[in-house]
């Protein structure tokens, strides 16, 4: 087992000592409402029933949330209070496609995104097993078992994007933000949206499902490698109409290293999609944003202005 395989491992054994069948609630004032108007598409089966975890691994002093066995996926709409800016921006929690940060990754990014005005919508995707995996013995990552989480994503994207006028969003400044494996499914959403990979299930289905942006901190899973380089996973297929991309990750991430971000830039760069690349010396990972003495803890002000310099949020 690899030291990446090794420590979801151990984290999610330390949730499973603290868990408890339940599946997950938003928070007050909120509701989750299913993305699929029946089955799901390409659905696998579940070892048991969805579980909220709380993992004693500390970030600023405090646990976080893992929700794990996620058959049934949701959305949780988040709308400004007071200002509203128009954009928006659907949030994909990380945990390797095992498991999802949902309140660290989930609905304290999204609480950060409607005090800026940014209407959020949270998306609970499906896990396990809907992403790419590790495959020792070939020695890269894999192709998905099925694309669960990239339908739901696509879906989730034409489903904004189609009911943007009830929720008060400018259909053209609708993007995605992720962090870890949900940094990936940004990168993943971001080269797969000309076609749905799975049959279409309703009108919502012929909306576009492209981002008009896309954030991801410290993504994993961009890469195929060898012993002598790195490559981007062939997976995704970037090309010219790839939306804006911003990118972050610390220099000194035990977990997704560094070079996740810099495959997926260089492609970004050579096919001539505008990116923003920030890299920092510390931090580590799945810091959210909750704020430390590491520098790379300041970046929703960067965010924020790279929004305003691609013209998604007014100054």
């Amino acid at each position: 087992m690899n030291r990446i395989a090794a420590a979801l491992a151990l984290l999610l054994a330390l949730a499973a000592a603290h868990a408890h069948a339940a599946v997950w609630q938003p928070p007050p004032g909120h509701a989750q409402v299913p993305i699929w108007p029946g089955a799901a598409p390409l659905a696998q089966p579940a070892a048991g029933p969805e579980t909220v975890a709380t993992v004693s691994r500390m970030v600023a002093g405090k646990p976080w949330t893992a929700v794990m066995r996620v058959v049934q996926p949701t959305m949780t709409v988040f709308s400004p209070a007071t200002k509203n800016t128009g954009a928006a921006a659907i949030v994909f929690p990380g945990g390797g496609y095992k498991t999802l940060a949902i309140d660290i990754e989930g609905t304290e990014i999204c609480d950060w995104l409607v005090s800026r005005g940014i209407t959020a919508i949270l998306l609970k995707y499906r896990v396990p097993d809907s992403g790419p995996h590790w495959d020792p013995d070939v020695g890269h990552h894999m192709d998905a078992k099925t694309p669960m989480a990239l339908a739901d994503a696509q879906r989730t994207l034409g489903l904004v994007r189609a009911r943007a006028a009830e929720w008060h969003v400018d259909p053209h400044r609708i993007g995605v933000i992720g962090f870890s494996a949900g940094g990936h499914l940004v990168a993943d959403v971001s080269t797969h949206f000309d076609e749905r990979v799975y049959p279409t299930v309703d009108a919502t289905d012929t909306v576009s499902c492209r981002p008009d942006f896309a954030i991801a901190v410290y993504p994993g899973h961009m890469m195929e490698h060898t012993r002598k380089e790195f490559d981007l996973n062939s997976t995704l297929p970037v090309g010219a109409r790839v939306p804006p991309t911003f990118l972050l990750h610390s220099v000194a991430d035990p977990t997704d290293p560094v070079e996740n971000s810099l495959v997926y830039y260089i492609a970004l760069k050579k096919a001539g999609v505008p990116v923003e690349l920030h890299l920092y010396a510390q931090g580590g990972h799945a810091f959210g944003l909750r704020r430390t003495k590491a520098p790379v803890t300041r970046w929703p002000a960067l965010v924020e202005g790279w929004l305003v310099s691609i013209g998604m949020l007014g100054e």
